[in-house]
């Protein structure tokens, strides 16, 4: 009896023994097949990021839009520093070389202007319909339904546009730049070079925030037809609109039409309406280039008569010109996350089904 106790004990010893290294030994089969299919979903996600962004970087720079963009853009560059050539002997500026991005001709505007005004388009043309023709095409579903995270659909498609933003822009300015100097024979110093080459970089961010606000109304609206109107609107409004409502709103709460208004709210009046217009992406990133690109620019702010006295004329480094408008580049990059923001979390959010 003795005998036999102790060998069902042993038995029993025995598988439960077994039965715990059985457990371990699954939990650590467990263990690892989750972390292979963890590391396995992590390069899935930025295989398919990369596709999705090879993908659309293919068709936007095969397609008829980017072509006519790149030659609308190009012509009206062009033009412009024809203008600038024209009237640059007139010019007494110790920066001649930025006379072509800043110089309008009898009738042609400067580079610079062609830019802030005409530049949206370009990330208007491309984000558009970034969202909705997907949906309209059904091609959306099939995307979704790839082993790809659903967040890399729609970062493909922004870093896909800005990057064609960045190659347009850069092409051109660096074009324009070297027509300059064959037709002129001027040849730019190293500062010059730099603030031009900061004037490029601060033009893409500009026209990628309206590439994240098509986005937005694309990821919003069904219809590519209804984003675009909405999105051409928005840009008549803050190139054209914004400026006079901003004086109207300023004059209202600082009228200035009276002698007494004039003594004392003249002040208010202008620094009111100049914090108003900088809500516009478009009067932030004219005010920041024209100060990057004119060395004699010395201040941003309303600046009173007190505060010439004794003033020095002289021009500003790069440096001291950054330092003016880094705050107008804050402005514009957090316009352009909270523009793509607000698309990022509408398109998440969005029930995606086959029609």
């Amino acid at each position: 009896m003795k005998k036999t106790t102790k060998n069902a004990e042993g038995s029993a010893g025995k598988r439960s023994s077994l039965f715990r290294n059985g457990g371990s030994s699954g939990d650590a089969g467990s263990a690892g097949k989750s972390g292979e299919g963890q590391s396995t979903r992590r390069v899935s996600g930025f295989t398919g990021l990369s596709a999705l962004f090879r993908k659309e970087m293919a068709d936007q720079l095969r397609s008829r839009r980017f072509l006519i963009l790149l030659i609308l853009i190009g012509a009206t560059s062009f033009a412009s520093f024809y203008g600038a050539i024209s009237e640059l002997s007139e010019s007494t500026s110790d920066y001649l070389f930025l006379e072509l991005y800043t110089s309008s001709g009898s009738s042609i505007p400067s580079f610079m202007s062609f830019i802030a005004l005409l530049g949206p388009i370009v990330g208007l043309a491309l984000g558009f319909d970034a969202i909705n023709s997907e949906r309209q095409s059904n091609t959306l579903n099939r995307l979704v339904a790839q082993p790809i995270y659903r967040d890399s659909i729609i970062i493909g498609k922004f870093l896909a546009g800005t990057t064609v933003i960045a190659i347009v822009i850069f092409t051109i300015g660096i074009a324009a730049g070297a027509v300059g100097v064959l037709v002129t024979g001027l040849t730019p110093t190293g500062e010059e070079a730099l603030r031009i080459f900061v004037f490029l970089i601060f033009t893409v961010v500009y026209i990628a925030f309206w590439l994240a606000l098509a986005i937005l109304f694309s990821t919003v609206c069904r219809h590519s037809a209804t984003s675009a109107l909405i999105t051409i609107a928005l840009w008549i409004f803050f190139s054209i609109f914004m400026s006079l409502l901003a004086q109207i709103i300023a004059g209202a709460v600082y009228p200035i039409n009276t002698y007494y208004g004039q003594m004392f709210n003249q002040v208010k009046y202008y620094t009111l309406k100049l914090n108003l217009n900088r809500i516009s992406p478009y009067y932030l990133y004219s005010e920041a280039v024209s100060t990057i690109l004119n060395p004699s620019v010395r201040a941003v702010n309303v600046v009173t008569t007190s505060q010439l006295v004794g003033a020095i004329s002289s021009y500003l480094s790069l440096g001291q010109s950054l330092l003016l408008v880094w705050p107008h580049l804050v402005g514009m990059i957090a316009e352009m996350i909270v523009a793509f923001g607000c698309s990022y979390i509408g398109f998440m959010r969005q029930e995606i089904r086959a029609n």
